[in-house]
């Protein structure tokens, strides 16, 4: 007998799909675990353990209450895609902070769901304390969720997912991303996670070697330099120690972060093409175009405000503490090599301005760096330049605009339409922030940078984030980091067809 693929329901295929993200992420509790036995830390291991167990449970029961989509091959429609993303992510954020709260280094689960957001999103403001003393364990998951979330949770799933799955580039798609780096979405998944792997392996030994030249000890230097790459990479923030990046004291270990993080900024479709040999992507590329000029602008900018005000005494003393900084904001990476107060009692109002821009605009689509992207800044600029030259030429005159981006593409205005939008929800999301800040009573300019890190998952703060923060700004945080991470329309679907559901509940309630 035929079986009908359409009497799998909308609830079964999305339960099946998250589960499955649930479980790969129930597996990789394993290197933690390891972690903590090879460093005998027993208190940590039972609670990854714990965290494990639950994970697990959660998993199955979501893919056994979705198991006909699997027996029957039921097609994922995009609707699917983006919830399932969505919803993945919502979940994962509160199993994932099971072992920080339990850890006891949070004052509550908000909090732990709070760091796990932050780092799912490579964001990296942190609520965690007494970071100098964390476990080995506890260390390896924060900056392993950072690492695992700048590549994407549904981007591994896809890595490992059975044969056969009807519409994965839905899902794909659902995460933020859809860049094509070979005509199959499995094939895109395992070479990002490829292209990220081979990085790790040389970043890391980078970073190792540079720590031992400093006086880490070996083992200690290899554990910091796996972090830092991690973050780096993911553009996510995290550091082992409370001091961050300020914790080496070493110009050539900051340079080496910030080769990582800015190569990390970059699409993962730049990447593979110069792989494979096609070096001119870097120069004729829209989005490395608007990089290099709009950091550029931005550190100038922020070098000659700070000049003036006299604050850093010569050119090193710029680069660690400026051009890192700002490169960092617009890479949203997030190291900082000042602390946070200094933003605000030193920078003055005009360089938490450049670093408020630069943090908004962010790196590369389909990359691990947040903010509305450099991409989106080009095509909306050459929309503006298509429309002024329109007006000045002839009626008859009918002219095709491009842009380079991987391949020439032809620019139209449902193309800057669409660019545009994105823009202004991330404007319309960090305005909100900024007006809740100030509603809690903190100043207006530092409200305005919280709001912009946390929108463009950047993690760079001025004080505002801390334990003692209020709890209504926690939550908007999160809504932010995770708003901005999967750039609204997965988050945007979730809400609707969650929406949806209640309103055909109700219905039915009432006409019963």
């Amino acid at each position: 007998m035929k079986i009908n693929r359409n009497t799998v329901g909308s609830l079964e295929i999305i339960s099946y799909y998250t589960g499955y993200i649930v479980l790969c992420m129930a597996v990789l509790t394993l290197i933690p675990i390891i972690t903590s036995l090879i460093f005998a830390e027993w208190n940590p291991l039972l609670d990854f353990i714990i965290s494990m167990a639950i994970t697990v449970l959660v998993g199955l029961g979501l893919v056994l209450c979705g198991w006909r989509t699997r027996l029957q091959k039921a097609n994922i429609q995009w609707k699917h895609g983006f919830v399932v993303a969505a919803l993945s992510w919502l979940i994962l954020m509160v199993l994932c902070g099971i072992p920080t709260f339990l850890s006891g280094n949070v004052g509550s689960m908000l909090d732990a769901c709070f760091d796990v957001m932050s780092g799912f999103t490579t964001t990296g403001l942190v609520l965690t304390q007494n970071l100098d003393h964390l476990s080995s364990g506890l260390n390896m998951w924060r900056h392993m969720l950072t690492f695992i979330g700048g590549q994407g949770m549904v981007v591994l799933a896809l890595t490992v997912m059975v044969k056969g799955t009807n519409g994965a580039y839905k899902l794909y798609v659902g995460e933020a991303k859809d860049i094509e780096l070979v005509p199959n979405v499995k094939g895109t998944a395992r070479l990002i996670w490829k292209i990220s792997m081979v990085y790790l392996l040389i970043g890391t030994a980078a970073l190792w070697l540079n720590g031992v030249l400093i006086g880490l000890s070996p083992v200690p230097a290899l554990l910091h330099a796996l972090y830092i790459f991690e973050s780096a990479w993911s553009t996510g923030g995290f550091a082992p120690m409370t001091q961050n990046i300020m914790y080496y004291h070493s110009v050539s270990y900051e340079t080496v972060a910030m080769v990582i993080f800015i190569i990390g900024s970059f699409n993962f479709g730049l990447h593979y093409a110069i792989w494979q040999g096609k070096r001119k992507e870097l120069v004729k590329n829209i989005e490395t175009q608007s990089f290099f000029i709009t950091s550029f602008l931005a550190c100038m900018l922020a070098v000659y405000g700070l000049e003036k005000l006299h604050v850093y005494p010569n050119t090193v003393s710029f680069f660690r503490r400026v051009v890192f900084n700002v490169l960092s904001a617009h890479t949203t990476t997030g190291f900082g090599s000042i602390y946070a107060r200094q933003f605000a009692l030193e920078w003055g109002d005009f360089g938490i301005l450049i670093m408020i821009i630069a943090m908004l605009i962010g790196g590369s689509a389909c990359s691990t760096a947040g903010g509305f992207k450099g991409l989106r800044v080009g095509i909306v600029f050459k929309g503006l330049l298509m429309d002024v030259k329109k007006l000045l030429c002839s009626e008859r005159n009918v002219k095709a605009y491009k842009f380079h981006y991987m391949k020439d593409h032809i620019l139209d205005d449902s193309l800057v339409r669409s660019s545009a939008t994105i823009i202004i929800c991330y404007m319309a999301l960090f305005s909100a922030g900024t007006l809740l800040g100030t509603f809690y009573g903190y100043p207006l300019a530092s409200s305005a940078f919280e709001a912009a890190s946390a929108t463009g998952n950047v993690g760079l703060s001025v004080g505002v984030t801390a334990p003692g923060t209020p709890a209504g700004l926690k939550i908007y945080y999160i809504i932010a980091m995770y708003l901005g991470r999967l750039e609204f329309l997965s988050v945007f679907a979730l809400f609707g067809y969650v929406a949806g559901g209640v309103k055909k509940l109700c219905v039915k309630s009432f006409r019963h």
